[in-house]
């Protein structure tokens, strides 16, 4: 048992008063866990998309003040009534989704997308009671999306929490909590390329190229990316990519531009911008008769997919993902140990690194679009 297990830890967390506003370094207080809840010590986490969509409150429902955050790695302090599977010391991967092990989602082998614990990104509380576990001076604090790991300590559901090799380092594996899985499980476990196949990968961010690695791993031949920004070319043969193809240097549609690169289209092609038009192009520069698009970016949510029926008809496949269909707890251990054994290597991902108290370079870093994946270090 943890010696500050019960009570209740003060610690510093980043905090976002409001949109787009630099965070502010603050005293927060982080209550025990409670049933079915899990209190980690958070040592490096980093910052993805997601949290600065967010941050500037271009989500659906803006909600401040707000610790965000939600890409990390950290060890278990204590846990709540209830929490079987995690004790003190467990490394752990917190993740925006999670996996309650009960639901239809839960015991169904195709789906990862957990009736309980599936992302909610309005809700600022934790679930059992309804309350923040986060405080300044006795006023909550907004959760995000059940992780904020922009925190030295936050309290999570335990099925948000995927206990991992101990041996692994934290300050490495914290960026398979989301991104790179996202793109990796896209490739291997939705697309599934075959030894010598052809892949598109639309949008060559650090999921892209996530997605990029996973048909490295598979064994595609080709690989072709899709951007629209040139200096994301050179980086993206680190991955595997050999082909490159920018839109703006075409003046017809790039499917069309692809189709005759590869003798009628591509085998399979992942789409990681959420451009409408992207995803369009990615379904249709994919081959009759097998081949799969498989979308990954999230486009707004008032756009429409239109194709005419005859693409599907002719026995071309479209797919979507949510998390590369991992399941957290079950399946990101395995990423992990894909880490370990060199199967996958994480290290080209990471571009930066910052101690905590220059949290908001990070944001900067992303804003200005410089590098792939920021580490925080939170003992810094």
């Amino acid at each position: 048992m943890s010696s500050t297990a019960g009570l209740v830890i003060p610690c510093k967390a980043a905090v976002a008063w409001e949109a787009g506003k630099p965070l502010v370094m603050e005293h927060v207080e982080v209550a025990p866990p409670q049933t079915m809840e899990v209190r980690i010590k958070i040592k490096y986490t980093s910052l993805c998309h997601t949290d600065l969509y967010f941050w500037e409150a271009k989500g659906q429902t803006p909600l401040f003040p707000r610790i965000f955050g939600h890409e990390a790695a950290g060890i278990v302090e204590s846990v709540g009534e209830g929490v079987g599977d995690l004790q003190p010391g467990d490394h752990v991967l917190p993740v925006f989704t999670g996996e309650c092990g009960n639901c239809a989602h839960c015991k169904s082998e195709e789906s990862n997308m957990c009736d309980l614990l599936r992302i909610n990104t309005d809700r600022g509380v934790m679930l059992s009671d309804g309350k923040s576990r986060f405080s300044i001076n006795g006023n909550p604090i907004n959760h995000f999306v059940g992780t904020s790991t922009f925190s030295e300590y936050t309290v999570i559901h335990s099925g948000c929490l995927a206990k991992i090799n101990p041996l692994a380092p934290l300050d490495k594996v914290c960026i398979l909590s989301c991104g790179i899985s996202t793109g990796l499980g896209a490739t291997l476990n939705v697309a599934k390329p075959k030894k010598g196949s052809s892949v598109a990968v639309f949008g060559l961010g650090a999921v892209g190229l996530a997605a990029a690695e996973g048909a490295r791993i598979a064994g595609a031949s080709r690989i072709i990316g899709v951007d629209r920004n040139p200096k994301r070319f050179e980086e993206a043969k680190k991955f595997g990519v050999n082909e490159f193809v920018n839109p703006k240097d075409h003046d017809r549609p790039v499917q069309e531009v692809i189709a005759e690169m590869t003798n009628g289209g591509v085998d399979r092609c992942i789409e990681c911008t959420g451009n409408i038009g992207a995803m369009i192009s990615a379904f249709e520069c994919v081959h009759d008769g097998w081949g799969v698009a498989v979308l990954v970016g999230v486009p707004n949510k008032d756009a429409v997919f239109m194709t005419k029926p005859i693409n599907l008809l002719n026995e071309r496949t479209l797919k979507g993902t949510f998390f590369g269909n991992y399941k957290p707890r079950t399946d990101l251990p395995s990423v992990v140990d894909m880490y370990m054994n060199k199967k996958l290597d994480v290290d080209k991902f990471i571009t930066h690194r910052v101690p905590f108290s220059d949290i908001n370079k990070a944001f900067e870093y992303m804003l200005k679009g410089e590098g792939l994946r920021c580490i925080i270090n939170m003992e810094d």
